[in-house]
Order: C-alpha cells, then sequence, then structure tokens
C-alpha cells in the first residue's frame, strides 16, 4: 500500500460510481470526495458503527434501505455511501435529515442532494469493495468470500445482546453482534409503526445480514435468534399499542411453533410470518378492523407524510376525489375527522421523538410540519393532556 495513492483512486471511484468516498485515519476524516453537494454528511451520524467493522471488507446497514461499503487497510478506513437499490422516498431523507441534525433551512438541499447520489445494488458495491481490497491489501477476494447469507430472508436473523433478550437463551455470553443494531431498530420501529407497506418493500430488498454464534449448531443458532427476534417484536407491538399479555401469548406460540422444526428454510419463513404477522396486528388497530381500502390509504399516506404540513385538501387530490367525500367517508368509517387524526398520528410520533431522543421541542416541531413551535405545543397537549417538557420529563426512556 505504500505506493499507492489513496485520494487518487477514492476520487476515481467518487467520479465512477457517483457515489461520496470518504477517508478516515484513527476515526477521523482525512480525506472526502462527492460529486453530489450535501450541506452535511450523512455518513457523520454511523462512524461508530464503521469502527466497529474491522474485517477488510464489510458493510453497513443504515436507515432506510441504504449501505455503506467498507475496506480496511492498515491504520486507514475506506467507506463508500450511501447508496440503496431504489429511490429513497422523500419522507425517509426528511427523517434522515432530521436524525443529522441538518437545520431546517438546508433540509431539501440535503434530500435533494441525497436523491441524486447514483443508485448502486449492494452486489455491485461489494464487487468494488473486492476490487478496493485488492489494490490495498493485496488480497484476492470473490463475493461469494464476503460473510453474507445467500437467503435475502436471513436479513431477519437479528442476533442482539440487548438484556431483555439475551436472557431468553443459554448461549448469551457467546454473542458477537455483526451489523444488525441498525436493521433491528429498523425492524421494530415498523413494527411499531404497524407499517406493513414499507415492511413489504423493505423485505423484497433486504441486504444479507451475517449473525453471530449463538449456538452450537445451525438449527440451535437459528431457532436461538428466533427467541431473540420473537421477543423484540412483542414488545415493538406492545409500543404500538397492542395490549401486553397478546403480545406475549403470540410470542409464546412462535417461539413453541419454531422448536418443533428442524429445517432451515422453514424456520427462515416462520420468521418472515412472525415479524409480518405482529406488524398486521398493530396496522389493524391503529386503522380499525373494518376499514376500507380508503381508509387505509389514507392512514398509510398521513404516515409516510408526517414531517410535511399534511391538509385534508392534498389528500383529496392524491385520491382524485372531493375533499367533502373524503372528509365525510373517513368520519364515517373511523368516528374521527380528517383533522383529528392527521395531527393525533402527529403528536405519536410526537411522543416517541420524545421518549426515544434528545432533540429540542424546535427541532420536533419543524420536523413535524408545525408552523411554530408554540402550534406544536398547543396541539400535543390538546391530544396527548400534558405539553411535551411534562411528557418527556415522565416518559424519557
Amino acid at each position: 500500500m505504500e505506493n499507492v495513492d489513496i485520494r487518487y483512486i477514492c476520487t476515481t471511484v467518487g467520479n465512477l460510481t457517483g457515489v461520496p468516498v470518504r477517508v478516515y485515519r484513527d476515526g477521523r476524516v482525512d480525506f472526502c470526495y462527492s460529486v453530489v453537494d450535501l450541506p452535511k454528511d450523512p455518513a457523520d451520524m454511523y462512524l461508530d458503527n464503521f469502527v466497529s467493522v474491522t474485517d477488510h471488507i464489510g458493510y453497513y446497514a443504515a436507515d432506510f434501505f441504504q449501505y455503506y461499503g467498507i475496506v480496511n487497510s492498515g491504520e486507514i478506513k475506506i467507506v463508500i455511501g450511501p447508496s440503496s437499490g431504489e429511490l429513497p422516498k422523500d419522507q425517509d431523507l426528511r427523517e434522515l435529515a432530521f436524525k443529522n441534525d441538518v437545520p431546517a433551512e438546508y433540509a431539501q438541499d440535503y434530500i435533494s442532494g441525497l436523491k441524486s447520489i447514483h443508485r448502486m445494488p449492494l452486489q455491485n458495491i461489494l464487487q468494488l469493495l473486492c476490487t478496493l481490497n485488492y489494490l490495498l491489501n493485496g488480497e484476492k477476494k470473490a463475493l461469494r468470500d464476503v460473510a453474507i447469507y445467500d437467503k435475502e430472508q436471513e436479513a431477519l436473523s437479528l442476533a442482539s445482546s440487548r438484556n431483555d433478550a439475551e436472557a431468553r437463551f443459554e448461549y448469551r455470553e457467546n454473542i458477537r453482534v455483526h451489523n444488525t443494531y441498525d436493521l433491528e431498530n429498523l425492524l421494530m420501529d415498523m413494527i411499531r409503526k404497524g407499517d406493513t407497506a414499507a415492511l413489504r418493500e423493505w423485505l423484497s430488498a433486504a441486504p444479507a445480514v451475517g449473525g453471530g454464534d449463538v449456538g452450537p449448531n445451525l438449527i440451535r443458532q437459528h431457532k436461538n435468534i428466533f427467541i431473540v427476534t420473537a421477543t423484540l417484536a412483542s414488545r415493538a407491538a406492545i409500543r404500538g399499542g397492542m395490549m401486553q399479555e397478546d403480545a406475549f401469548n403470540l410470542s409464546d406460540e412462535y417461539i413453541q411453533k419454531c422448536e418443533m422444526l428442524e429445517n432451515l428454510d422453514r424456520i427462515t419463513n416462520l420468521q418472515y410470518h412472525m415479524i409480518l404477522d405482529f406488524t398486521e396486528r398493530v396496522e389493524s388497530l391503529h386503522r380499525g378492523k373494518n376499514s376500507t381500502k380508503l381508509v387505509t390509504d389514507v392512514a398509510n399516506y398521513v404516515r409516510h407524510h408526517l414531517s410535511e404540513p399534511i391538509s385534508v385538501e392534498s389528500m383529496a387530490e392524491e385520491f382524485y376525489i372531493s375533499r367533502p367525500y373524503l372528509s365525510a367517508k373517513f368520519r364515517k368509517e373511523t368516528g374521527q375527522t380528517l383533522t383529528d387524526f392527521i395531527l393525533s398520528e402527529k403528536t405519536e410520533e410526537a411522543k416517541r421523538l420524545l421518549r426515544y431522543s434528545d432533540k429540542s421541542l424546535l427541532s420536533i416541531s419543524e420536523y413535524l410540519g408545525f408552523s411554530s413551535q408554540s402550534h406544536f405545543i398547543r396541539v400535543f397537549k390538546k391530544y396527548a393532556g400534558a405539553n411535551p417538557g411534562e411528557y418527556r420529563e415522565k416518559h424519557k426512556v
């Protein structure tokens, strides 16, 4: 590597791929090149995760189906990304801007910049990493040598060291967490929200992830990982509104079914259906068991536009129906006005942010599309029965 011009290579890769490339040395950015102008580097949020990848070749699956490729060589770490196989949704990118503390006045530039990054399938990223690895480490590797599972559904194998889950199996001292924490959070958030549409979309193009050693053989390992997943899924469903007893009973039922299986494919398939089952049950709680397609569409529209000022007029245009008909139909189906539904959904999202993040009230109000912080506080107090500061103090995790 002594005669290799790292900056030249990274600049060339950035120009050829259209994907940002950066070089870290001793945990700090030594060089960054991007053909896309971004007000803030999205990779800043994941530096700790990059550091945890120590193999010569690795990748990190970040929020909203995006991924970063990583090559380690001596004291340097090259990180390429973010990229994805599909064009990210505006709502997802707005949430990324919020998480990355992008000032509100630059959020649209950030979103536009991320959307203009060239999309590359994960396999192409991995092939590029293999080439860089050969240049830097003199090591020839092919895709089959990179530690990922063959089946996309194995992305659901969520090896985790969280205390409330690891107590469910006896091999907890040997757990090795492999780049799954954010995937875990992503999936559990979909269950909590009852967002089956997003879950199905994610599963259709999920990156494969290797789990740690949590059992003496493959069958026992997959069963133990299944137990971890069931435990986390039940807790996410409870946060989404499912009764504790129902969630725990459903979890136990799936675990019992899993223990009867001795085939890896059947365990993986059962795990897929379990996560989907929890998500669909939470979704039914959010919209009512007998809702029409229109009501479901409205609920999904609101969930995917939470960070925007949502109006009944904009929804009516989206669904090509009149505003009076939409309002009347929704109220008849749910017993709730559209305005109340929109603001209550925003309040629920605000509750989550108040409990599980340290974002300021101003940042949360801007992210959720309120006209001002005072407007946000008034709405929150109306639908939550307390002002945001009181709620955070009482429920902060």
